[in-house]
């Protein structure tokens, strides 16, 4: 048993050391610098877009899931110091007109009492590639079931 340990613990440090000498005798030294003709030049572009989200609840059964989840909640630290807030991750995607096959993604903490929500851009795809700005939510109209209509005005930064 002990040979077995000697020999093993033998064959991985040769194949350490092995491996390590094979990179630094085979690694080269490449350097280029980018020229201006080869940088890519890139004008930044904001975009204002602005819509309305129909969020109509299908399932009915979340709100008695969440009346059931509120046992569990802590109260609130004061009694009037009580928001409800949720982590919202939204992925828009444009399927006609300019940004055909691009997408804006939305993601952040969105306290839904609140009458203008303010929700970080945080990145994109197709035309809104390395995209990045902000979106203000205003709530429009609700009811009782959870159906709302909420206004988007989302400002975009993007190449």
């Amino acid at each position: 048993m002990a040979s077995l340990v000697t020999s093993s613990t033998l064959f991985t440090l040769c194949f350490i050391l092995f491996s390590n000498s094979c990179t630094i005798t085979c690694g080269v030294f490449y350097e280029e610098s980018v020229t201006e003709d080869m940088a890519i030049k890139r004008i930044e572009k904001t975009t204002h877009l602005h819509f309305f989200f129909h969020d109509i609840k299908g399932l009915r059964f979340l709100h008695s899931l969440l009346e059931k989840l509120k046992e569990f909640m802590p109260p609130p630290p004061r009694k009037n110091d009580f928001s409800l807030l949720m982590v919202v991750v939204l992925n828009f995607a444009f399927t006609e007109g300019k940004y055909n096959g691009s997408s804006i993604s939305i993601l952040g903490r969105n306290p839904i009492f609140d009458d203008v929500r303010e929700m970080p851009v945080v990145g994109g795809s197709g035309l809104f590639r390395l995209a990045r700005g902000h979106a203000l939510l205003h709530t429009v109209w609700f009811n009782k079931q959870g159906d709302a209509i909420i206004e988007y005005n989302v400002y975009v930064s993007h190449y």
